[in-house]
């Protein structure tokens, strides 16, 4: 790797971790540049998976005054999301890339579909409730469907990671009676524990460049802070909107490939 190649990757590390923090799809910025000097594709997988694990944490920290009073719910939700995770991570040397090409792009465009619904089908949902009696309680981890929701996604970010950001907010977003930014900040800590549980795994079994993994590391873990500071400032309809248009690139690039 020389000089302008390490540079390039330095500044897709700061890239991914500021996308990331913000609504997810970093990989989309990383992975592409590794292929880019030549390494195989899964091994600049497996090493983009170790690079962004800082980030995400960075991005978590930024996070942190959104994740006050969600204690509970975190850790609900971690157990589900680090095993979903760590069967990724073995999903990813056990099968071929073609076996998710298709479902994919599908995926990723339903969770679209949700963000822009969300506000809709949550107001729907309050009236429900309030016909029912019932009130929606702030501090749930919205039960079993999310819970099986969050193992398929975290399965996806264990593997691949690729829009698993848009996944997690379209599902919290439907399923919790909480603020999207709220949403966010804990999709930013189960991001990590993903991140991290498949790095761990990847760590004894995967090959990876160790000089692509500390550039991304430090540049995601500075994308992390900036992240944080610009997604905390956009309004619910905004922030709505950088998820839809994240998403979309996604789904275009994954099409494309």
């Amino acid at each position: 790797m020389d000089v302008w190649e390490a540079a390039a990757v330095f500044a897709a590390g700061i890239g991914a971790g500021t996308i990331n923090t913000i609504v997810g799809s970093g990989t989309l910025i990383t992975f592409p540049v590794l292929l880019a000097i030549g390494l195989p594709p899964i091994t600049a997988n497996v090493s983009n998976t170790l690079g962004l694990v800082p980030g995400s944490i960075s991005g978590a920290i930024g996070y942190r005054r959104e994740l006050a009073g969600q204690g509970r719910r975190v850790r609900r939700l971690a157990a589900t999301t680090l095993l979903g995770g760590l069967l990724g991570a073995i999903l990813l040397l056990w099968l071929p890339s073609e076996a998710f090409a298709t479902i994919v792009p599908v995926l990723v465009g339903l969770a679209l579909v949700l963000v822009v619904l969300q506000p809709r089908l949550a107001k729907a949902l309050k009236r429900r409730r309030e016909a029912n009696g019932t009130t929606p309680d702030s501090t749930a981890d919205g039960g079993p469907l999310l819970h099986l929701g969050m193992l398929l996604a975290s399965a996806y970010g264990g593997y691949f990671g690729a829009a698993q950001g848009v996944l997690y907010v379209s599902l919290m977003g439907l399923l919790l009676h909480e603020d999207l930014q709220r949403v966010n900040a804990v999709k930013n800590v189960l991001a990590a524990l993903v991140n991290g549980v498949a790095a761990l795994f990847f760590l004894f079994v995967a090959d990876f460049d160790w000089i692509a993994v500390l550039l991304i590391a430090v540049g995601s873990a500075l994308g992390g802070q900036l992240g944080a500071k610009v997604g905390r400032r956009l309004s619910p309809t905004a922030l709505r909107a950088v998820i839809v248009a994240v998403g979309l690139v996604a789904i275009a690039q994954l099409l494309i490939d």
